[in-house]
């Protein structure tokens, strides 16, 4: 069986799930490129969407839509779209056929040309250049004649002779990662995050997290001795930490205290340490720069006397650069046509590199001098194993010209130029992106897991102490799927007595049912999915997800359907499957809009930009949210009124719930309320156990709830070869 073919010029590679021309290699879905193959089985013939669908997926039920999207990846690989159709043909209410000329090939063992390239080499006056090309284009067509592979075998053996071919087949710096050690440095019950190396690379610095992720400490941790010191004096709400290149100063964001209730905009501060002195005792943090009307975040020094970070300002991002010889700041980088993503600094190369989403809907790579000069802007070449809407966060590397990235469960390198390739190292638990070692030869990284599990009660639910172990709280609240892995976002089915919810137990975040003596799957969603909101239809027999900032429509079968909308889908907060219209949190033009968008005809209706955190419409079709600083409010005559009764009951919070007019939800002090719109009455039901996270959903006085079982995040490093 041939595991070799070119479509036209394209060369098509079955052991790699890979189509490339010239030297541009994309991976493709294993089931687009069995379309693909598929067709070229019968060059020119139509197929019929249903053939199609029974080769390519037997004994799965799925929608044409399945197909659509595997057809729409391939055009956009061989060059096609609907209305330039060379290569796959669509004929209507027929189906589809490959138009292009097809030759298989199970010859692995030279290179592979197409007959133009094979012109062009032979007519060529430098055979330096000649084989150079025909050695390193791996991916291209095999039609290389008999009488040409004895000239081609004289010119190697010259250039060995004369000591050329080095050049050309020895790279002068590696090209791939390959980790072959994973070892615990934080193997301890508590959450740890951020890990960085010092400047010397004698120090590995942390930080480590009280209950419920909310205050955490700086922590160091000698390479040698091993021995960990305590940093700040204080536990606080403090951000990531960049420690200055000559290893005296670490800074660092602080918010106000996470367990009281804000009253007004959240304060931020770049706060300092002396990191040699806190070596010897945990020093009392100092401020160094206020930001009394914006977010600023992610300090990263550019010099001993220059920080580099991000700041909000009007919901959008940019980069500015503090001075803490002068004490002033300036913009660095604000693009007004683009949402600013992740950066990050290589003092060796005196670079920053940040992503940002262009007016064209792409991610692009920019690279810029640390005075914020543009030096170089590429599109990013997103792999199938990477959701286009995803942003990707990049980290220098110790490889050339080659950043590195996590989506979870996998890591990429990111070149200069925008091309994204896949390191081989199979994970079984996430990981964050790695932070290399001043030599280059290992790195940190984050992993663990985060096990929560989904639970039910009464709105009078029984008390239960906080200091009870996890079998005693597990009776007192029956999980509905256990698992060691993560369960959330549960919700009742309309008319039936099946419960969703998102859940990673197949090691990818996908829908589930439990309920009628079974537990099943219904998404198939791809590696590193990211789930954001699921709600049910009224007729109980699918849901809609909010699957990597998309909207797809679920089926009880397993089939889908998919909405595409021209802008990213940040939150699901509700559906309306009756008039199909949707409660979403958008990302327009960089900015996060509260928006109620018909999913047919796509018309968007923006309520407002407020930074809303969670949001829910009553029946009578007032929209209740809650803002980033956890506060509730509702629509006014002429603007929106704050719900004065709940000062401070969102501290904690991710979601609450709204039935019959009535909000639900769980305080910082776990305490299970309600409040009537009506009525303006608010009264506490019952107490939760402090491993209660949030509400999901409630029913004829039962509710559904998230809890943890245990969230164990440890500092670990990886050993490259």
């Amino acid at each position: 069986m041939f595991s070799r073919y070119w479509v036209g010029d394209f060369f098509v590679d079955l052991s790699r799930n890979q189509i490339s021309l010239n030297e541009q290699t994309h991976t493709i879905a294993p089931k687009a490129l069995a379309v693909l193959t598929y067709l070229a089985k019968h060059p020119r013939k139509v197929v019929s969407q249903d053939e199609l669908l029974d080769q390519i997926w037997p004994d799965t039920l799925v929608t044409p839509n399945t197909l659509q999207r595997s057809i729409a990846q391939l055009r956009k690989i061989l060059g096609d779209d609907r209305k330039t159709q060379l290569h796959i043909k669509t004929h209507a209410k027929q189906g589809y056929s490959l138009e292009s000329e097809v030759t298989w090939s199970d010859d692995e063992s030279v290179a592979l040309e197409t007959p133009a390239q094979q012109e062009r080499n032979i007519s060529s006056q430098n055979a330096t250049t000649r084989l150079n090309h025909t050695t390193k284009n791996s991916t291209q067509r095999h039609r290389i004649r008999k009488r040409y592979l004895v000239p081609l075998a004289a010119i190697v053996l010259l250039l060995a002779l004369g000591g050329l071919a080095t050049s050309f087949y020895l790279p002068a710096h590696s090209t791939q990662l390959t980790f072959y050690k994973l070892q615990a440095i934080t193997a301890t019950d508590n959450k740890e995050f951020s890990p960085t190396y010092s400047a010397d690379g004698q120090f590995i610095i942390f930080s480590r997290y009280l209950e419920k992720m909310c205050a955490n400490s700086l922590w160091a941790r000698n390479i040698h001795t091993e021995k960990e010191v305590l940093l700040t004096e204080n536990w606080g709400s403090y951000g990531r930490h960049s420690l200055s290149p000559d290893g005296k100063n670490l800074v660092f964001i602080a918010t106000q205290d996470c367990t009281k209730p804000e009253k007004k905009d959240a304060c931020y501060n770049l706060m300092h340490v002396d990191f040699q002195k806190a070596l010897q005792r945990p020093q009392s943090p100092n401020v160094l720069l206020r930001c009394q009307s914006s977010t600023i975040k992610k300090p990263v020094w550019l010099d001993n006397s220059n920080i580099a970070l991000m700041q909000k300002v009007s919901n959008r991002w940019r980069l500015i650069k503090y001075s803490t010889n002068s004490n002033t700041s300036e913009v660095l980088y604000a693009p007004d046509d683009r949402a600013l993503g992740i950066f990050d600094y290589s003092i060796s190369e005196r670079l920053i590199a940040t992503t940002s989403r262009h007016e064209d809907n792409q991610h692009y790579l920019d690279l810029l001098t640390p005075n914020g000069k543009v030096i170089s802007s590429h599109p990013i070449d997103y792999p199938d194993e990477v959701p286009k809407d995803r942003n990707i966060g990049p980290n220098f590397s110790s490889l050339e010209k080659q950043l590195i990235f996590s989506t979870g469960r996998q890591l990429f390198t990111l070149s200069y130029t925008g091309q994204v390739a896949k390191i081989d190292l199979p994970l079984d638990e996430p990981m964050s992106t790695p932070k290399f070692h001043p030599n280059g030869k290992r790195a940190l990284a984050i992993k663990g897991r985060f096990d929560t599990d989904i639970a039910s009660s009464t709105l009078n639910p029984p008390p239960v102490a906080n200091t009870l172990p996890l079998d005693t709280v597990n009776e007192a609240y029956p999980s509905i799927a256990r698992s060691i892995s993560r369960e959330a976002d549960a919700a009742y089915q309309p008319g039936g007595n099946l419960i969703a919810f998102n859940s990673t137990r197949s090691g990818d975040a996908q829908i589930w049912l439990s309920g009628e003596n079974e537990l099943r799957k219904v998404s198939q969603f791809p590696m590193d999915t990211f789930i954001h909101g699921l709600n049910w239809a009224a007729d109980g027999q699918s849901l809609l997800v909010n699957a990597n900032s998309s909207i797809t429509q679920v089926f009880l079968d397993g089939s889908e359907k998919n909405y595409l909308l021209p802008y990213a889908v940040r939150q699901l907060f509700q559906w309306d499957s009756e008039t199909n219209t949707a409660l979403l949190l958008l990302r327009i033009d960089g900015v996060d809009t509260l928006a109620e968008v018909n999913l047919i005809g796509r018309d968007i209706e923006v309520i407002n930009n407020k930074d809303v955190k969670w949001a829910q419409k009553t029946d009578d079709g007032q929209i209740i949210y809650m803002d980033k600083m956890k506060q509730f409010w509702r629509p006014g005559i002429v603007e929106d009124l704050l719900i004065k009764e709940l000062y401070g009951q969102g501290i904690n919070q991710k979601k609450f719930v709204l039935s019959d007019n009535m909000i639900y939800a769980i305080n910082r002090e776990n305490q299970l309320w309600s409040y009537n719109l009506s009525t303006n009455n608010f009264s506490v039901l019952g107490k939760m156990h402090k491993d209660v996270l949030y509400l999901s959903d409630i029913h004829r006085g039962n509710i559904l709830f998230t809890f943890v079982v245990s969230a164990k995040k440890e500092v670990v490093e990886l050993y490259l070869e």
